[in-house]
C-alpha cells in the first residue's frame, strides 16, 4: 500500500512539472509561455548607473515587459473577431508602408541630386515669391550693449552711428569689451530674435523703436543699448530672397525627392509587366 502511495505521489509531481513550465537557461522571467532573456535587457542600464538605480530600472521594464503580455492576451481572449481582424490589418498594411518607405528613402539618399545652383534658387523665387508672405515683422539692424562708464563710450558711440567697414580693427579691438554685439545688418531677423537681444523693445512698445532709419540710444542706471535699424518689413509682404533662401533649397530638394519617387515607382512597376511579374486580369 505505501509503494502504491509513493508511485501516486510520484505521479502527481510529474503531473505538475507537465503543465508548469521549466525556466529556459538565461530567462529572468515568465509570462505564460513567453520567456524574458538576459539578451533582452544587456544594454538596458547605461554605464556608470548605482546598482539601486540599475535594479529599479530593470525591475520597472521587467513589469512593463509582464504588463504587455498580459494586456496582450487579455485582449486576444477579449476582444471580438472582426475587431481583431480590422487591427491585423491595420499592423499588415504598416508593414508594408515601413518597409517601401524606408527602402524609399534609402533609394532617394543615393540618387537625388542635392547640390541647387544660385541661379535655381532665384528662377524658383521669382516664380513663385508671392506665394511666400512674411508671417510676421522683418528687421536688419545692428546693436551694441555695454556698460555706461566704458572709457571709450563715445568713440564707441560715434564709430557705431558712423559705422564704416574700414574701422574692422577698432571693432576687433574693442568687440571683446562689449557685453553683446551684432554689427552685421545685411540680415533679416524676425521681431522675437529683436525681443530676446534688446529686452527693453516689446510688442506694446515697439513701434517707438522699430522704424527704418531709427536710431536708438537706451540706457539704465548700469548700461547702454546702442541701435541702429536699418530696414523693416511689415507682415504679410514678400519675403526678401535672402531671409528664404534656406526654406526654398529644402523646397526644391523636396520636390526633386518627390518626382524621383514618381520616377521610381513607375520605373519599378512598367519593369515587372515587362518581365510578366504584374498581370491585371479582366
Amino acid at each position: 500500500m505505501k509503494k502504491v502511495a509513493v508511485l501516486f505521489l510520484a505521479m502527481v509531481l510529474a503531473s505538475c512539472n507537465f503543465f508548469t513550465p521549466e525556466a529556459k537557461p538565461q530567462s529572468i522571467a515568465r509570462v505564460n509561455d513567453s520567456y524574458l532573456f538576459k539578451e533582452d535587457i544587456k544594454d538596458l542600464v547605461p554605464s556608470g548607473t548605482s546598482k539601486e538605480d540599475s535594479t529599479i530600472i530593470v525591475r520597472n521594464f521587467i513589469d512593463r515587459w509582464a504588463s504587455q503580455k498580459l494586456l496582450m492576451k487579455a485582449a486576444e481572449m477579449n476582444l471580438s473577431e472582426e475587431r481583431q481582424e480590422d487591427y491585423n490589418k491595420l499592423i499588415r498594411q504598416y508593414k508594408i508602408d515601413l518597409y517601401t518607405s524606408g527602402y524609399i528613402e534609402e533609394v532617394v539618399k543615393t540618387t537625388v541630386d542635392t547640390l541647387i545652383s544660385e541661379q535655381e534658387l532665384k528662377a524658383y523665387y521669382d516664380q513663385n515669391k508671392e506665394n511666400f508672405k512674411t508671417d510676421g515683422t522683418l528687421v536688419k539692424l545692428r546693436y551694441i550693449h555695454l556698460t555706461k562708464d566704458h572709457p571709450k563710450f563715445q568713440t564707441i558711440k560715434s564709430k557705431f552711428f558712423d559705422y564704416r567697414k574700414s574701422d574692422k580693427k577698432f571693432w576687433d579691438t574693442y568687440g571683446l569689451q562689449l557685453k553683446s554685439f551684432v554689427l552685421n545688418d545685411s540680415v533679416w531677423v524676425e521681431m522675437n530674435q529683436v525681443y530676446k537681444k534688446l529686452p527693453f523693445i516689446n510688442p506694446d512698445n515697439r513701434g517707438n523703436y522699430i522704424a527704418t532709419g531709427k536710431s536708438i540710444e537706451k540706457d539704465d542706471s548700469l548700461n547702454v543699448y546702442l541701435v541702429k535699424v536699418k530696414n523693416v518689413l511689415d507682415k504679410n509682404q514678400v519675403s526678401p530672397y535672402e531671409y528664404l533662401k534656406p526654406t526654398l533649397r529644402q523646397v526644391i530638394l523636396n520636390n526633386r525627392k518627390l518626382e524621383l519617387i514618381k520616377k521610381f515607382e513607375k520605373e519599378i512597376t512598367d519593369d515587372a509587366i515587362k518581365n510578366k511579374k504584374y498581370e491585371i486580369y479582366n
